[in-house]
């Protein structure tokens, strides 16, 4: 058994029901004094220490004084199985270069999966294992990883391998971009749902696509999906986030886990989402990044929407493994509270990824994925802008 105690502070998403939405989202437990006690992977108690049972057998105790505890926190979009880096493109975007100068200059998504092809499985599983060491650090225990950097069979299926090697939730990005080697989308799609979807469904938890303007159009986002949800796939959406192409509809028509993004939602996709069961996953840290509009997060949440926060750690648009770092823009560049930040990268992300029931909350039965703070007070997981805010993680009921 493993005790945390004399904890200052415990928080954790109030209730049993998931995704949280409208008021619920913002209503958190709060335990002050308070205990977790663990036995193997589960938690078996929460409360306060005046109220902690006499305890038999061998059991390791921690001592949680001047910290808090949250929910291990759950980063539902991720793109961390990519080679190289796209520094160079950062740096020239930093000194005023268009999109389009970009890719002339050899940058974008292409360039990523020429590195990524390039990497081979040891690279691969080796830059999963660090990227994910990053976010375990950054109190992120469980996450979720796309493919997406390869494109072609081998490398596409070596990622989703990497990813679950290292004890991610592999999702199939199979619709990220259109290869070099293929003349159009159709035709791409055309080998990706043939070669490579067998064998990916077999790897995979989900199916993603960027449906998006010079990527893939409504029409070929359905017929990607289709075949992946008839393949056994959960689906998922990149959306919105430079123009409204159709992303929100089509999540709801074919009742997908999520839609992310929605930098671009106006007011029809807004009571879209807020109508329906589709989560919508917001990415500030990818906005800032590109210094984009944040989506309409505040609008969305008292419409009723589902939402979710995650970093969308990528290469080239978020380069950014931080949930803190997320809440805290979360807060104040969307305006949500520091409970609903909490909810939306806890319990919220974890209904996204089909665990809500097992993650995301510090309740007797939940995994033993804990979050500890090095602060008096939880909300300091959004308050301390970018500062060392985490203190450790129990991950399994083990201690990292």
């Amino acid at each position: 058994m493993l005790l945390l105690r004399d904890l200052t502070q415990l928080a954790t998403p109030a209730g049993i029901d998931a995704p949280l939405r409208g008021s619920a989202l913002g209503e958190v437990e709060v335990i002050e004094d308070a205990f977790v006690l663990c036995e193997g992977a589960a938690i078996a108690a929460v409360g306060r220490m005046r109220d902690l049972p006499a305890l038999d057998g061998d059991v390791h105790e921690v001592d949680g004084s001047g910290m808090c505890a949250v929910p291990g926190l759950v980063d539902c979009h991720t793109h961390a199985a990519f080679g190289g880096s796209r520094v160079d493109e950062f740096s020239l975007r930093a000194g005023g270069a268009s999109y389009e100068e970009l890719h002339a200059a050899g940058g974008g998504i292409l360039s990523t999966v020429r590195a990524t092809r390039e990497a081979g499985d040891d690279g691969l599983r080796a830059a999963v294992e660090r990227h994910r060491s990053w976010m375990l650090r950054a109190g992120t225990t469980t996450f979720e990883a796309k493919s997406g950097y390869g494109l072609d069979r081998d490398t596409e299926l070596s990622s989703l391998r990497a990813i679950r090697e290292a004890g991610g939730i592999p999702t199939w990005l199979g619709a990220h971009a259109v290869p070099p080697e293929f003349a159009d989308a159709d035709t791409y799609l055309d080998f990706a749902l043939a070669d490579v979807l067998p064998e990916a469904a077999k790897l995979a938890e989900a199916a993603d696509v960027f449906l998006e303007r010079g990527a893939f159009d409504a029409t070929q986002a359905r017929r990607y999906l289709e075949a992946c949800r008839d393949a056994g796939l959960a689906l998922r959406l990149h959306g919105d986030q430079f123009t409204e192409s159709g992303a929100i509809p089509l999540a709801v028509e074919l009742s997908a886990r999520s839609v992310d993004h929605l930098e671009a939602t106006g007011e029809d996709g807004i009571r879209t989402l807020a109508s329906s069961d589709v989560v919508g996953v917001l990415l500030p840290a990818s906005a800032l990044f590109l210094d984009r509009p944040m989506p309409p997060a505040r609008a969305l949440v008292e419409a009723g929407a589902a939402v979710a926060l995650a970093t969308d750690f990528n290469p080239g648009s978020a380069f950014c493994e931080s949930l803190p770092l997320v809440c805290s823009l979360a807060a104040t560049q969307v305006h949500l509270s520091p409970a609903e930040a909490l909810a939306a990268c806890t319990v919220n992300a974890a209904h996204v990824l089909g665990r809500a029931d097992r993650i995301g909350r510090l309740a007797p039965g939940y995994r033993a994925d804990i979050t500890l703070l090095d602060a008096p007070d939880w909300r300091y997981l959004a308050y301390h802008l970018g500062g060392r805010v985490v203190a450790g993680v129990v991950a399994g009921g083990e201690l990292r």
